[in-house]
């Protein structure tokens, strides 16, 4: 981590480096998303890591952050055009601050989903977040993944419910996602589900009285957070 709070950006040496290196409380490093239809970075968001072993890597992305966000080529964000339009318009990407309370991600190595935590003003815990995406590839500067457009949302009272099926539909008639994928993601949902209902891990172990360090700086993003890295293999 360089001393002005900006995600480190040694490069990793390639595959067959040996063991993993996990990251330490406190550095900073980058959670990265590709676009679906190519091998661009559309989203970037710099994190503060929680924790990192070989059974989780937990990042904070505090409020303010400055991330990269995808858009459509106009400026619309994707969110406002209609869906039958929503991936087929070109798109491109631009900077934004998150301005959300903060949020915390939880990673299992190998696991094809995350689950994010978020709160509403003063800590009142809002939800858990299952986002289902391709499993984390490390690299010196951070993760990378691809999101997979469906989504769990779980609730304090452990209820929970499907987000983002439409979207899930209209990326597979758009040919962002193919069969295969589209029935991986789907068995990945389940599998999910069938933790949430167990109540296992993450759920079960706290995450939610968790709070970040208050020396903790947001970290800055990198002009090259667009880079492509060599990716660490363990």
């Amino acid at each position: 981590m360089a001393d002005d709070g900006t995600v480190r950006r040694v490069e990793a040496g390639g595959k067959d480096n040996g063991p993993t290196v996990y990251w330490t409380p406190g550095e900073r490093i980058l959670w990265r998303y590709r676009e679906n239809a190519g091998e661009r970075f559309h989203i970037a968001r710099p994190v503060t890591v929680v924790r990192d072993d070989d059974e989780m890597l937990a990042v904070w992305m505090a409020p303010g952050t400055r991330c990269v966000k995808p858009v459509l080529a106009d400026g619309t964000p994707p969110h406002a055009e209609p869906l039958e339009s929503r991936y087929t318009k070109p798109r491109t990407v631009r900077l934004d601050r998150w301005s959300g309370t903060g949020v915390l991600k939880l990673a299992r190595p190998g696991e094809p989903w995350s689950v994010w935590l978020f709160w509403e003003p003063g800590w009142r815990f809002k939800n858990w977040y299952v986002n289902l995406e391709a499993p984390l590839v490390r690299w010196s500067g951070g993760v990378d993944s691809e999101d997979h457009f469906l989504d769990i949302c779980v609730y304090p009272n452990r209820s929970w419910g499907w987000r983002d099926e439409d979207e899930f539909a209209q990326a597979q008639r758009d040919g962002l996602m193919d069969a295969r994928l589209a029935r991986r993601v789907r068995e990945a949902g389940r599998s999910a589900v069938e933790v949430i209902r167990a109540w296992g891990p993450p759920f079960s172990e706290g995450w939610q009285h968790w709070r970040p360090d208050p020396s903790w700086s947001v970290p800055s993003l990198p002009e090259d957070w667009d880079r492509t890295p060599a990716y660490v293999t363990s």
